[in-house]
Formats: C-alpha cells, structure tokens, sequence
C-alpha cells in the first residue's frame, strides 16, 4: 500500500537543474551586493551563489511549487462543487449552462457569500443527504454566536469539498487524504485510517493519512480475533471513542506516534453492512466532542462506505464470493448440503435503511418447522415467514450482526420456535449462519431425539467401561461396540472373540464359571451373569463381568445372543483393598476394646466407684468415682482416703494427663508414690515435693495436677497443698466457698519444686470437698463460672455426706465425657 502523497513531490516541469542559475521567482528583486563592498583588486564579485544559497533557493522553489500545486487542486475542487451548483440551477430553472453561471454570481453577490460557499448551500438543500444534516446539525449549534455564519457556511465547503474530491479519487488511499486536508484537519485531526473488512472479520488497511509509510507497513493486515481499536467498533457496530489510547490499553495504529492521543472509531456501512472502519486520530486527548462534529464523523464514514462498496471484494482461498445479483450461485451451493439451508439477501426501506431479509431460496432438504412447501418459503421475508425469530432465541440479530461484520456465527443447541397454527413449537439445533458477498446462508440441523439418545449412550458406556455385543448363533456373524476392541486389547480389524471361545481369554481357575454362563445362556436359554479375570494378549489381566441373554426365534429356538461386557477391575480392586481394611480396622478395634477393658479392670480394682467406711474417729469419708461415658477414654483421675500410723487421715485427689493404659499407669504410680511417702508423717507441702520428683524422674513423661490434705482428729485442723489442682470447697452452714488458690505447680514439669501449706480448722458440721476437673469442666464455659456453678449445688442443704456428694455427680454440668473423682469429709 502506497504512503500519503504530498502534492508537489515530483519534480515540476522547467525545475533548473543542479549547478545551472536560478531564475529569481516572479515578483522577487535578484540579489546585487551590499553598497561600498568591493573587491580589494576592484573586480566586481562574480554571480555565481555559494552552494548553501544554491540549496536555499532550491527549497524555497520546491515549496512555492507545492505550494501552487495545492492551490490548483484546491481551486479544481472547489471548481467542481460550483459546477455542481450550477448543474442544480439548470435543472431547477431549466436554463443553460452560462445562464445558470451568472445567476448564481448574482446570489452570492446579494447574499455577501463567495460562488463556493453558495454552491454548497446549494448542494445541501438539493441532496438533503448526511453531508446536509451534519452541516445543518453545525449551523444550529452556532446560532448565537458571534462568528456564527462564517463557521457554518465553511463547514459546508469542507464537507462537500471533501465530498467531491473522495468521488473523484482514484483509490483509497487519495480518499484517505482528502478526507484528512479538507475535513479533518480543521476539527484538530493530525491523521487518519480507512479499514476494510474481509469475510473472515480481518482487517485491511486501504488508505492512510498523516501515519507515515513504515508505521503503515506494519498493519497493513489486521489477523481475525485481535483486539484492536477498529475491530471494536467494527464488533460492537458502533462509534467508538477513546479519548487517550494509552489510557485504554488498546493497540492501533500510530499509537507508538501519538500515545496519549485520542481517537474516534466510525463504522461505516450502508443498508445494514459494514464494509469497513473509519479511524480518526489526534495528537493530543480528546475532549468529548460536540454532536455536530460527530455528526461530521458519521457522514464521512458513510461516505467512505460508498466508496469501499465499489471496491472488489476479496475471495478468500479461491472461493467463488457472490453477488446481490449472483445469488444463485450460492443457492447451488446450498443444493448440495444435507441439512436444511436458506438463502437470504438484505431487503433496505426506501430510506436504504436494512429492515429485513429476503428468503431467496430454500435448499432441497429444507423441512419446514411449521411443514409448509418450500414453495411457501422462498421468496418471503424472514420476519414474515419465521416472526419468532426475533423473539428470545435472538437469531433475527444474530443474522444482522454477520451481515454487518462478516463474522461467522455458530451454535450448537439454539432453541428455535416456529408457530403452526399459531401454537409456537420449540426445537433444539445446530445453527450455522455465514456472509457470502451480499448473500447470506442459513443452516441448521434439528436435533434428532433417538441420535441425541444414541450419543448418551454411547458417552455412558464409555464412562462405564461397558461395551455391547450381538452373536448370530446361526450366521455366525458377532457385532462389537467399538468399546469392547479396546477393552479385549483387539484392532478394530481383528475378529470379535465368539461366546464359545470366552475360555481361551480367560484365566484357566476360570474355566468352570465360563462354563456355567454359557450353559444356562445357550442351552437353557436364561439370562446369565459372570465374573472372571480375562488374560489379554499384552499380558494385561482385567476383571470382567459378562451379561447375556438369549434372543428366540418364532420356532423357538435360539437365534442370536446379545449382552454386555464391564470393565471391574477397579471395581474389583477397590473391594479387595476395603475388605484389607475392613479386616485390618476389625483386628484394631477389637485389639483397642480388649486393652481399655484391661484398662477399666486396672482402674476399678485400684480405685472402686464407692470406697468402704473409713476407721477415722469424729470425721465422716465418702468418695465417689464416676468413669467417662466412652471407654476408649479411660482417663488418670484418682482418689485416696486412708488413716496413718500416726492416726492422721490422708486425704488426696489427682488427675493424670492423657487417657488409656499411659495416664492409667501413671495414676497408679503416683497414688501408691504418694501412700508409700505419707508413712513418713511429712507435711502435705513436702509430699508433693516428693511427689513431684516421682513423676519427673520415676515416670515416662508422666504430668498430673493433685490437692493433698493431712487431718489430725485430736485439733480438728486440716493442712493441705495443691499441685497445679483446684482448691477444696468448704461447705460452713449454708455457705460454701472454695479455699485460698495457694502455689503450687503442676507434678513432673520441673526437677525440683516447692508447694505452700495451708492449715484450716474445721468446726462440727463443716464439710470439705475435693474434687478433679471431670466435675465442672464444659467447653463453652470458663472454669470459674464452672466453679461459681459447683459452689451453688454445694450450699443446697443434704441429708448425708453421702447424699451430698450423689446431689453434686447429679447436677454436674460437664460436657467433656471425662472422668471424675469426689472426696468428701465432714466433721461430726
């Protein structure tokens, strides 16, 4: 494609050539030298310039003949719309050519306007085409200005200006030019592209303005699907404005040039057909332009459609492109297609507006949804014909948009809806819809119910790995689905394997099960099922399960057998390896339920839910054991209550970390620790002391919480400790408070530790309670809310120590499923 060309680039006829004298241009004074410089010898100095002036003078001429050359067209332009004006003065007034001369020098004279500015106003009340209403559209925006009539009355010169020259060009390109001198430049334009679209919706460049040869070079051809500025407009069928082109990340031509400047992207088609993309680009951001200049825009750009209608069309790949009027061609096309076909081509208004489209042919197979003739069809229009389709399938739009753009459209499973007897009918097809030169075919394919059916079924079996077959007992002939080659490990050109050689492929421990089947399928007569391992011929072995069933005849007997084979090798692999684990989870639990019953037999021997009476003068000892509610949870809480040697009551509750055999190992280590250590008559401060050094360096890991207490009968005092436990709640009259939260850290979590003693005296009828976590722990709820809970029951009169503490199990709010331990004492 050739670049923009300047008028005046090639040489002008009589140009000097180089190193001959320059004539000084007419109406120019030729150089004489200065006043009183002299040559020193007083020769005069020679006429010969120095070749920078040379050069300046050569310059100075190309310009002055560009200069005129512009001045020609512009007066041959301008020529041409006064020839025009004076064409409509001879038909208006039926006069001659020279009378109609002066007539229109005598309007202008009187209206104070040039013969230009008349004869386009002339041209616009005469044609009352787009180029009219744009500058109609200008001169009511101006009115009311100050320079009002001079800005109109020029932009119907440029408009019609531009218009004669486009019509007078000889190809695109010098359209792309003129458009940009007359039209565009004094809007602020600096360039501008024409596109022409192909029937694969790429894109051409055709004519160029204000771009440069290279950046032209470069997208000469636009590729189908990419994102460009012309192809939105082109795609969206409608102007397009940008008003910076790097803001919106779009590519397009010159943008390397003018990054930040704006561009309007006009369509430009006539009767409903888009024949190519009008570009025009500014230097700078664009500013939302007024309505009379995009009005300009759109004249142009359907100008410029005038133009590319007339071009050639392109043949994509040799294919024969028809006409409006070679419709035919595309008819024989649709003759030869097995599905259903129209031909339709663009039915325009008077006002060449598309309103509709022409049914030109209905191809051979064309079956009707309504099952009208084909005769009935051609020749009507689509919406008269089919009204439905401009109802919510929206296919009367799709065919619009691809008459527009040339952009193929295709779908699968369009709803379609035809009215027979004005009862709408909906059918699911195919739709193919194409542009074919000014033509356009229409084909679609009504989905058939028993091939969507067969297709499912064909997708289930594949998904299933099954596979059907059909054996002729009596021709011998055996149908396979294609699945079963693949499941058997056969070419599709080998032989299907016969029901009487199923044994040769199958593994020999087999043989008796293939036996069976065949005996009840082809001698009994019954449907039979089997399973078996099937060697194939890669040394694959699969898990196969065949059903059959035998098909009679109307003398009964046996004809044909049909069935089905299934893949189950994952089937048959998934349940050999659930009945591993089913047998592996078995021998777990019953391992698991054999040691927590160990478990709660260690326990209950140890520490039973109820202890005997206790031998301790003035003082009454009760305990209460409560396991957790799930005995996989057997946990390390426990209880002691027993006299010394010295007659002093030890009393103590403990809970071990953890569950199972671990925590209950532990439990009894420290419970018998803590018995075997309280001989020595040490205080409870000192016993944990101990206690602690057990659990650390006597034990695996083993961590508990615990509360010791020593009571003397003779004073009625109770000293006690607590290791990282709760505190005892004393039980006074119709009080209950839980005693002071002395230190103490947990058993086994340091080498070494020290625990403060506390002594509390005990009056008759106090109660003192200890207990473990198990009692009040919840999850929802903190623990000295728990507590607060606890030390309500706890006030709640009783009548035995014994009742007491089954009233505190009773109304225990823990959540845990956790073990629980309870000593109580009370002073008689």
């Amino acid at each position: 494609m050739s670049g923009p060309r300047i008028p005046g680039d090639e040489p002008a006829a009589g140009l000097p050539e180089a190193g001959a004298a320059v004539s000084p241009a007419p109406g120019t004074a030729a150089p004489v030298p200065v006043d009183g410089a002299q040559d020193p010898t007083g020769v005069a100095p020679a006429d010969t310039p120095t070749d920078a002036d040379a050069d300046g003078r050569l310059a100075a001429t190309v310009e002055r003949l560009r200069g005129e050359v512009r001045a020609a067209q512009a007066a041959a332009e301008g020529r041409a719309l006064i020839e025009l004006a004076k064409g409509v003065i001879v038909e208006r007034l039926g006069c001659g050519p020279a009378q109609a001369a002066r007539q229109l020098a005598e309007l202008a004279e009187r209206a104070g306007l040039s013969r230009l500015e008349l004869a386009a106003d002339i041209i616009n009340q005469a044609a009352r085409d787009r180029m009219a209403e744009a500058a109609d559209e200008f001169v009511r925006t101006a009115v009311g200005e100050p320079a009002a009539p001079a800005p109109a009355a020029s932009v119907s010169v440029r408009l019609r200006t531009a218009e004669s020259a486009v019509l007078s060009a000889g190809d695109t390109q010098s359209v792309a030019e003129s458009l940009l001198r007359h039209a565009l430049e004094p809007l602020g334009a600096v360039a501008v592209a024409i596109w022409t679209t192909g029937p694969d919706t790429s894109l051409s460049l055709r004519g160029h303005a204000g771009f440069g040869l290279d950046e032209a070079a470069r997208w000469h051809y636009v590729p189908p699907g990419v994102t460009t500025a012309a192809r939105q407009a082109l795609v969206g069928r409608r102007t397009v404005r940008y008003a910076s082109l790097a803001a919106a990340g779009i590519p397009s031509i010159g943008r390397s040039r003018h990054p930040d400047g704006g561009r309007v992207v006009v369509p430009a088609g006539t009767g409903g057909r888009i024949h190519g993309v009008l570009e025009v680009c500014w230097g700078r951001p664009l500013d939302p332009l007024p309505q009379a200049v995009e009005r300009q825009l759109e004249a142009l750009a359907e100008l410029c459609a005038h133009t590319l209608e007339a071009l050639p069309e392109p043949s994509p790949g040799g294919f024969p492109v028809p006409g409006g009027a070679g419709a035919s061609e595309l008819a024989e096309l649709s003759d030869g297609l097995y599905d259903p076909a129209l031909v339709l081509t663009p039915h325009l208004d008077e006002t060449g507006q598309l309103v509709d489209f022409r049914i030109r042919h209905a191809n051979a197979h064309f079956q009707d949804p309504a099952g009208r003739p084909r005769g009935s069809v051609d020749g009507a229009l689509l919406l008269e014909a089919y009204p439905a389709t401009a109802g919510g399938s929206e296919l009367f739009d799709r065919i619009e948009r691809v008459y527009a753009t040339g952009e193929p459209f295709r779908a699968r499973r369009v709803r379609l809806t035809a009215l027979v007897d004005q009862v709408p009918l909906a059918s699911l097809a195919d739709i193919s819809i194409s542009r074919y030169g000014t033509s356009l075919l229409l084909i679609w394919r009504v989905e058939d119910e028993s091939a969507r059916l067969a297709s499912l079924l064909q997708h289930a079996q594949r998904l299933g790995r099954v596979g059907a077959f059909e054996e002729d007992v009596v021709a011998g002939d055996i149908t396979w689905h294609g699945q079963l080659y693949e499941l058997f490990g056969r070419g599709p050109t080998e032989r299907p394997v016969a029901l009487r050689e199923l044994a040769d492929h199958a593994h020999p421990d087999d043989a008796d099960i293939i036996r069976r089947f065949l005996q009840k399928v082809l001698h009994q007569r019954r449907v039979a099922s089997a399973a078996f391992r099937m060697l194939r011929h890669d040394g694959v072995t699969r898990h196969i399960r065949v059903t059959a069933e035998p098909a009679l005849g109307p003398d009964g007997g046996l004809q044909a057998v049909r069935g089905a084979y299934q893949d189950i090798s994952a089937q048959h692999w998934t349940e050999v390896a659930l009945t591993a684990t089913r047998d592996r989870l078995v021998a777990t639990e019953e391992a698991a339920e054999e040691r927590n019953r160990l478990t709660l037999q260690l326990q209950h021997a140890i520490m039973p839910p109820a202890k005997p009476p206790l031998d301790a003068p003035g003082l009454d000892v009760a305990v209460r054991y409560r396991p957790a509610e799930t005995e996989s949870l057997v946990g390390g809480d426990w209880y002691d209550a027993v006299v010394l040697p010295s007659k002093k009551v030890l009393l103590c509750v403990g809970d071990v970390a953890g569950h199972g055999v671990e925590a209950a190992t532990g439990m009894v280590v420290l419970r018998n620790a803590l018995r075997g250590l309280a001989v020595t008559g040490a205080g409870p401060g000192q016993l944990l002391s101990w206690l602690n050094s057990v659990a650390h360096h006597l034990t695996t890991q083993v961590t508990a919480t615990a509360v010791c207490g020593i009571y003397d009968p003779g004073s009625r005092t109770l000293r006690w400790a607590r290791a990282g436990h709760l505190p005892p709640v004393l039980v006074r009259g119709e009080d209950a408070d839980d005693l002071p939260l002395l230190r103490g850290m947990l058993l086994g979590a340091l080498a070494e530790a020290e625990y403060e003693e506390s002594e509390l005296r005990l009056e008759p009828g106090d109660t003192v309670l200890m207990y473990t976590d198990g009692l009040v722990e919840r999850r929802d709820t903190a623990v000295h809310d728990s507590v607060a809970q606890l030390l309500t029951v706890a006030r709640q009169p009783s009548a035995s120590l014994e009742r007491r503490l089954d009233q505190l199990l009773a109304r225990s709010k823990s959540d845990t499923d956790d073990d629980t331990c309870v000593v109580g004492v009370q002073v008689s």
